[in-house]
């Protein structure tokens, strides 16, 4: 049985439903049933059910966007960096090997030679660099307390999409947008990685940090083309001149702009779908909210 945190949130509701398409054994945990932040409860629930593995895709994001993310800075910092901790000691104290969604935000841009990120490039968009936003600053956070335990997996989420218009969807935010932020960024589409991360368990791939996203980079007016070319939405498209309008007219904080490396995650035998390929492919098949 797979024990699942934040089960309800967005990461954690497409987490559920693979594991209802592969009739995976799960016991999904919500905090309004039971508060896996006291680690004591924590602690005896893992020795009672002796799950397989844990998959922690609880988090606090900010909603609509990350600038709620700066009001809100104490759930933020709990979330994001205190209650990761919390689980990797219950995890170890129970030996429970166990995953974490992590964030591709913690950097900023790309390799000096503009090659992508590894996992082994120190991030660049920290509270202990640059001025970035206090969301990435929390997962930065996050991934160092983590860094002490052996036994966990650190997962890589980049901007996730897929073909359910959501909110929280990259491609439903670029089509609702009013004006959007030009940026080359990476991106994680969201059926393909909740199933690559945990084939990561399946596999029993080294413990350790992976970036889970799409081979490639892609800029926000290649999306833009491939949504015309979809014909899902015909609107004209209008883009801020650059970053620094951007933040001074629509937003609170910088935002992460990235392209991270996926060598290692293939090299381990996990491949995802080419980002371009990805996109076009879920908006073929594009399903409109209820």
């Amino acid at each position: 049985m797979i024990y699942l945190l934040g089960g309800s949130g967005y990461i954690g509701q497409a987490y559920q439903r693979l594991f209802l398409d592969r009739r995976v054994a799960y016991k999904s945990l919500r905090r309004d049933d039971f508060d896996y932040c006291d680690t004591g409860l924590l602690l005896r629930a893992l020795r009672r059910d002796q799950p397989e593995f844990l998959i922690n895709a609880a988090g606090f994001t900010g909603k609509p966007t990350v600038d709620a993310c700066e009001a809100r800075k104490a759930e933020c910092l709990f979330a994001n960096t205190v209650l990761p901790g919390r689980i990797a000691e219950v995890c170890a104290a129970a030996s429970i090997p166990w995953g974490h969604v992590s964030s591709g935000c913690i950097y900023l841009g790309s390799r000096p030679d503009g090659d992508g990120f590894t996992e082994v490039d120190p991030p660049n968009f920290t509270f202990r660099s640059n001025r970035c936003s206090f969301y990435s600053g929390t997962k930065a956070l996050g991934e160092e307390v983590l860094a002490a335990y052996p036994n966990a997996y650190i997962w890589r989420l980049r901007i996730p999409f897929d073909h359910f218009d959501n909110p929280r969807n990259y491609l439903s935010k670029l089509m609702h947008y009013p004006k959007l932020l030009p940026a080359t960024n990476s991106l994680s589409e969201l059926q393909e990685f909740t199933a690559a991360t945990y084939a990561c368990w399946q596999k029993r791939v080294p413990f350790g940090t992976y970036n889970v996203t799409n081979p490639g980079k892609i800029t926000t007016h290649e999306v833009v083309e491939l949504i015309k070319q979809s014909r899902i939405c015909t609107k004209e498209f209008d883009f801020f001149a650059n970053e620094e309008e951007f933040v001074r007219i629509a937003a609170q904080t910088p935002r992460s702009n990235c392209v991270l490396d996926s060598s290692k995650l293939i090299d381990a035998g996990i491949k995802m779908t080419e980002v371009h390929e990805a996109i076009l492919r879920d908006l073929w098949n594009w399903k409109n909210a209820v």
